[in-house]
C-alpha cells in the first residue's frame, strides 16, 4: 500500500476537524465529541481503502511477456574502450620524419586540393543599360498589375 498508517491518523483528524467544525454550533459538547470520535474512527478505515486505490492507480504498468530474469544483465554495463593505434600514429610520424614532411596522408591532401573547384555561379545582369520601359514591365509582372 502507498504511505503508512500515519496517513490514516491525519485523514481521521482531518475527519474529526470537519466534524467539530460543522456541529459545534448546533450541539451540546458530549454529543460533538462523540460523532467526532466516529468521524475519527470512519475516516481513520476509509483512509486504508483510499490508499489501497491509489496504490493500485499508481503502480507502474507490467508489460505483458517481458521477463525480468532475461533482461538481468542488458544494459546495465558500458564499456567505454577505444581501440590501439599507437602502431599507426608511430608509422605516420616516423614516414613524416623520413619523406621531411610530406606522407601519404598529406599527398592525398593535396590531391584533394589540386582536383577541388571551387563553385562558381552565374553572374546577376546589372540594371544600369535596361530600358525604362522594361523595368515598368518587370514590376508590373512582380506586383501583379
Amino acid at each position: 500500500m502507498l504511505g503508512t498508517w500515519r496517513w490514516n491518523v491525519v485523514f481521521g483528524i482531518f475527519g474529526t476537524v470537519l466534524t467539530v467544525a460543522f456541529s459545534i454550533g448546533n450541539n451540546p459538547i458530549v454529543v460533538m465529541l462523540l460523532r467526532s470520535m466516529y468521524a475519527f474512527i470512519a475516516f481513520f478505515v476509509l483512509a486504508y481503502g483510499v490508499r489501497a486505490i491509489l496504490a493500485y492507480i499508481l503502480q507502474p504498468p507490467s508489460l505483458v511477456g517481458d521477463s525480468l530474469e532475461d533482461n538481468d544483465g542488458k544494459g546495465t554495463q558500458l564499456d567505454l574502450k577505444t581501440p590501439d593505434e599507437s602502431a599507426d600514429l608511430n608509422a605516420l610520424l616516423k614516414s613524416q620524419l623520413q619523406d621531411g614532411g610530406s606522407s601519404p596522408t598529406t599527398d592525398s591532401h593535396n590531391n584533394a586540393a589540386v582536383d577541388f573547384k571551387p563553385l562558381s555561379p552565374p553572374q546577376l545582369l546589372s540594371t544600369k543599360n535596361t530600358q525604362p520601359e522594361e523595368l515598368v514591365k518587370a514590376i508590373r509582372h512582380l506586383t501583379g498589375e
